[in-house]
């Protein structure tokens, strides 16, 4: 066993059961009762990274959306805080009883931020170039099902499907499926025009995002902020050290400034749910890890449950496969390959590696989760003869060279896009990982006739992932934030990456 050290880790069995239990009671009475919305002020979050662009069609990094879905862009439907899928810029919509005709009546009188209005055109645009595998979109299979596009007048947009599919609906609310004006497609990345109920205002790289609100928005009320800025702060500390100090409202916290926020009257926190799993990730067609057995060594080699109660205190769930227990075809895997340190030493021997091997284990800055977790993993497999060779990655250097361009070992990240499984069937994705049958399954889910039939799908691909042990899945964590009390209104789970401030008010 890793002995594994932190502030805190000396709390155990019943001391930290009664700390967090301690922390839970003072932190849940902060959310009794919300006074009544108060309209104005500024609202100051912290963030970790700065994204790569501000399209989140463009690019899968979970930074964008954080920042800007459901503020700045909406889709034709989105999610709400509670994961359900509601209304968006489509009013309503109908399916044909055969699920091969979908027709979505668009609300009149929505303006863009750059004024010009919003009709069907810009959805029939939008659609034509996500399901075109070549215009550069981020998903082009989300909307595979979808034969021809529409628009018999402004305020009505007709999918026709080529087949039945369960998951559309998803996916039009995911980010991938916000609307921009078709004009001005090009220049999202840099000046993100959107409908929603902030105005993007200006970035400055490194330092803050700032939104205003948008006094034409559609949904009358909200929102209820002048403004929001995003302050880009990658060290945990420091961030949680502005939230004391009261430069910051708003912030993600780490599971040790959770415990503690119990103590301080001026603060309050949520533990809430989201979709993510920290991910130890291998490059499936470099040596050795195209051997299945030494990625299964790498996984018996890894205390996944010392993890989480050492350096998390608890607060996360192992898992065995590429999802969360907060997704509905969640299934427990944890156990395919269980802790075993003299198993793993046995397949390493069979592989061909009696006497180990190095690889270099990269780290992407500035992930306070991702890098403590992953410290500790190299710790355990250099105890079963594997020589790790640690370095710290920059988030870009990571972003470009291994998630585009899939140039590593081994690394680690939090994989936050909910229903995210899909990745498997791409060889092309930074895991290289080459199996038809993911593929055929996922046809499988999507043209189900049934929930059940569906959720079927999912699980065997799960099942499939977890026996080839294509990553180590380490587990999931919760969501942890921490606010000012006088801040109301924000989303304590995240059913997709979002800090959507469209209800958050301030009460002086």
């Amino acid at each position: 066993m890793v002995a594994i050290r932190f502030p805190l880790a000396r709390l155990g069995g019943k001391a930290l059961a009664a700390a967090l239990l301690a922390s839970a009671l003072l932190l849940g009475s902060a959310f009794a009762q919300d006074p009544a919305p108060v309209t104005g002020g500024t609202l100051t979050v912290a963030i970790t990274a700065d994204p790569p662009g501000w399209d989140p069609t463009a690019s899968t990094s979970q930074e964008i959306p954080r920042v800007v879905y459901n503020n700045v862009f909406e889709g034709l439907v989105k999610f709400d805080r509670t994961g359900a899928i509601v209304p968006g810029l489509a009013e309503s919509y109908d399916i044909s009883g055969d699920g091969l005709t979908w027709t979505f009546h668009l609300r009149q009188g929505v303006k863009f931020h750059d004024g010009s209005a919003f009709t069907a055109a810009d959805v029939v645009a939008k659609f034509e170039r996500a399901r075109d595998p070549e215009s550069g979109h981020t998903h082009p299979e989300y909307y595979a099902a979808i034969d021809s596009i529409a628009a018999p007048d402004d305020h009505t947009v007709v999918f026709t499907l080529s087949q039945p599919s369960r998951g559309l609906l998803y996916n039009l609310a995911r980010p991938d499926s916000i609307i921009y004006p078709a004009a001005k497609a090009d220049t999202q990345r840099s000046q993100p025009i959107g409908t929603g109920p902030f105005k993007f205002a200006s970035y400055t790289e490194g330092s803050e995002v700032v939104l205003e609100r948008n006094a034409d928005y559609y949904v009358a009320g909200v929102p209820y902020l002048d403004k929001a800025v995003f302050k880009i702060i990658g060290d945990p500390n420091t961030r949680f050290a502005a939230l004391q100090a009261g430069d910051v409202d708003l912030t993600g916290v780490t599971s040790e400034q959770y415990l503690v926020l119990g103590g301080n009257p001026e603060l309050k926190g949520t533990e809430g749910t989201m979709t993510t799993e920290i991910t130890v990730a291998m490059n499936n067609t470099r040596a050795p890890f195209d051997d299945v057995r030494v990625r299964q060594a790498i996984t018996m080699a890894i205390d996944k449950q010392a993890i989480v109660q050492g350096a998390f205190f608890g607060l996360g769930t192992v898992i065995g496969s590429h999802m969360s227990p907060s997704e509905p075809y969640y299934i427990d895997l944890s156990g395919t390959y269980p802790y075993d340190p003299q198993r793993a030493k046995e397949l390493l021997a069979e592989a061909g590696y009696p006497d180990g091997f190095t690889i270099h284990f990269e780290l992407p800055e500035p992930y306070n989760i991702e890098r403590r977790s992953g410290e500790v993993v190299a710790q355990m497999l250099r105890e079963v003869g594997i020589n790790v060779e640690l370095s710290v990655v920059e988030w870009g250097t990571w972003i470009q060279r291994i998630f585009l361009g899939g140039d590593y070992d081994m690394t680690i990240i939090g994989h936050s896009e909910p229903r995210d499984i899909n990745v498997y069937a791409n060889p092309g994705y930074y895991y290289h990982y080459d199996n038809p049958r993911i593929g055929e399954l996922l046809g499988e889910a999507d043209a189900a006739s049934s929930t059940a039939a569906e959720t079927a799908a999912y699980q065997e691909i799960a099942k499939i992932i977890a026996n080839d042990a294509v990553n180590v899945w380490l587990f999931s964590p919760p969501v942890l934030m921490a606010a000012k009390q006088n801040v109301y209104g924000f989303w304590t789970d995240q059913p997709t990456p979002a800090i959507d401030v469209t209800e958050v008010f301030k009460t002086n």
